[in-house]
């Protein structure tokens, strides 16, 4: 069951992260560290992944707002299907996770919107669960409490990127396994990521919205 138990908590969803954090770093492989932190009035511990791609800022915006390749690269994605366009920076979308037998699959509607910092030309990127929108599956529990925040700062060629969550997976999850497992989901992802990076579509994405 331990390589199921996070596949949901990588899709970025609204997250405000403090300074008194207190990060404690769980996993490292490929220059990808993997962090995790108390939340307080929460059994579920909260993730942070912190690496440097070699990519633009357009490429990786390119990339977290094509949400129906998600399936390609987001760990166990099952499926990932746009919603409603409000505009290029603004989009709701659906996606649902699998998970083993008997685990019930997880879904969730996510309203994403990504904004950048004209000074520092850094990129924050939220996207925080909504209600409705998309009618609920028999036997798939709906995601109804889950923050995140992708925050990318641009590094000479190169983008660092902060992803930050926290996410209560609902239904039949104990909190001691979904805490003893959270690296995998995320690292997973996030190598699948950069593969994802070098196609085409992304190496020469060019964003009227975005300055490198």
């Amino acid at each position: 069951m331990q390589k199921f138990i996070l596949l949901l908590v990588i899709t970025g969803i609204s997250f405000s992260a403090t300074a008194q954090t207190k990060w404690k770093q769980i996993a490292e492989e490929e220059q990808i560290r993997i962090f995790s932190s108390a939340v307080p009035e929460s059994k579920i511990k909260a993730i942070k992944v912190d690496c440097v791609v070699d990519a633009s800022l357009a490429q990786m915006v390119s990339l977290l707002l094509d949400v129906e390749a998600g399936t390609q690269w987001v760990y166990k994605t099952k499926s990932c299907t746009l919603v409603k366009r409000v505009s290029p920076t603004d989009l709701y979308y659906h996606s649902e996770i699998s998970l083993p037998w008997p685990l019930d699959n997880r879904d969730f509607v996510a309203h994403l919107v990504a904004r950048q910092d004209p000074a520092t030309k850094t990129v924050t990127i939220d996207g925080p669960v909504v209600a409705g929108m998309v009618p609920k599956k028999k036997n798939v529990v709906r995601v109804s409490d889950s923050k995140g925040r992708w925050v990318l700062t641009p590094l000479a060629g190169k983008v660092r990127i902060e992803y930050m969550l926290h996410t209560d997976p609902g239904g039949y999850l104990p909190a001691w396994a979904v805490n003893a497992f959270a690296a995998e989901g995320p690292m997973e992802t996030f190598k699948s990521m950069k593969q994802q990076l070098k196609l085409p579509k992304y190496r020469n994405a060019s964003l009227t919205f975005i300055t490198n």
